[in-house]
């Protein structure tokens, strides 16, 4: 049944069909194919939606949604200009520092490229930046939002591998970080190589403390919800109900930008994201459940242990094994896909669940800004209204450090496992 699952889903793929209901027809050709009933599916598409851990998805998503509107954005931008924006590159390199405050808000790296990359992808081209770098900058930087708590990708990979969301958000802050400095890094050399300006922000150190202050409600969302689980406080889903009323403190109280159509807006966009992310979900289930009944994970496990021997053979096969899925699946698809398949690899080689999760966000990552299918790319690149093709030369240099942050990733534990 897995190799009819295999074809039917890549045709569909092929035919631009929606990746859920691609699984899902991949699924139900291959139980008619076997003379099962299609009753089956229904069951299994319902399971996954019965677990309360999977909660905490749209209460994350609506509490960065409330962040995100009115003046956290203007408050956010100017805090990261005032910081870097004195060295050359400045621009993007606020793009970049202004990805890794949003992560901690929002979770999500297409928001992330949207919401900034509307912000900021003008402004850099009226400053005499080439719009296919801005395009670029935007796009990989996005992704960091992906590592930083709350991470979405990190909930789906606890939820569907069974491990624990709070090793995963703790450990995956300090890769957050390094990817995030890595970039600054490569956005600064460029900018000195090419001899693009500097944008230093007006004003002395009133101006610094004001956009410092307000952006520091908003700052503190990653750090609350880390400490609160580390401490053992509450679950990832009452913090992420808690998150919420933070969320609206934050925006009533100290921005005081909270209406009634800010509200809907960010329920209204929560709930289409929460869809799109739990079809996915349910489709993956009822997948999963056919691969299971094949022995699939398990086959695959000794089949990539047994043949290629090394420890370090069997990372760098997983390792390009998601990189070239991540290419061309969207990346909840690709997780809860690949989850189940690695975990047990993992576990055959040593290697610590958590490492394995922070090791296949970064590839799937990765994913996200690389053709055909990246999401992060075409978006920055319609922003910045310019071609995939100058978008992708220009991201070389960020390509370099991220598969280099994922080497650390993959191969040193200590960066992960606490």
């Amino acid at each position: 049944m897995s190799v009819v699952v295999a074809w039917v889903f890549a045709g569909l793929l092929i035919l631009s069909v929606p990746v859920a209901f691609a699984l899902l027809g991949g699924a139900a050709v291959a139980l008619m194919v076997e003379g099962r009933p299609l009753a089956v599916m229904a069951q299994r598409l319902y399971a996954p939606t019965q677990s309360f851990p999977m909660l905490a998805i749209p209460f994350f998503i609506l509490a960065g949604n409330l962040m995100m509107s009115g003046k956290f954005g203007d408050y956010l931008v100017g805090f990261a200009k005032m910081v870097v924006g004195r060295f050359r590159g400045g621009m993007g390199q606020v793009s970049i520092i202004g990805s890794v405050m949003f992560g901690g808000v929002s979770g999500s790296a297409v928001a992330d490229a949207t919401a900034l990359g509307t912000a900021l992808i003008p402004v850099q081209k009226r400053e005499g930046y080439p719009p296919a770098f801005a395009a670029a900058v935007n796009a990989s930087s996005s992704t960091v939002s992906l590592l930083i708590p709350p991470s979405i990708p990190l909930i789906l990979y606890g939820l569907v591998t069974s491990t624990s969301i709070v090793d995963l958000f703790v450990a995956g802050v300090i890769p957050g970080l390094m990817l995030g400095a890595g970039l600054l890094s490569a956005c600064w050399l460029s900018a000195v190589l090419r001899g693009m300006p500097a944008s230093p922000a007006e004003g002395g150190f009133k101006a610094w403390r004001a956009q410092a202050g307000g952006a520091l409600p908003a700052l503190l969302m990653p750090v609350f919800v880390i400490g609160t689980l580390r401490f053992g406080i509450a679950t990832p889903t009452e913090v992420s109900v808690m998150a919420v009323a933070y969320g609206l403190a934050v925006s009533g109280l100290i921005y005081r930008d909270l209406t009634f159509n800010v509200i809907l807006k960010a329920m209204i966009g929560t709930a289409v994201m929460t869809g799109a992310v739990l079809l996915i979900i349910m489709a993956s289930s009822v997948v999963q459940w056919i691969l299971t009944l094949e022995r699939v994970p398990q086959l695959l496990s000794e089949w990539i242990v047994g043949n290629l021997g090394e420890t370090w053979m069997v990372i760098l096969s997983m390792n390009v094994i998601m990189l070239l899925i991540g290419t061309i699946l969207d990346l909840p698809a690709a997780m809860l896909l690949l989850g189940p398949l690695f975990i047990g690899i993992g576990t055959a080689i040593g290697m610590d669940p958590v490492q394995l999760g922070l090791m296949m966000v970064i590839n799937l990552a990765i994913g996200l800004y690389t053709p055909p299918v990246g999401t992060t790319l075409f978006i920055s690149a319609t922003i910045a209204r310019t071609s995939i093709g100058a978008t992708v030369r220009e991201l070389l240099p960020f390509y370099l450090v991220s598969l280099a942050v994922l080497a650390l990733v993959s191969y040193v534990p200590a960066f992960t496992v606490y």
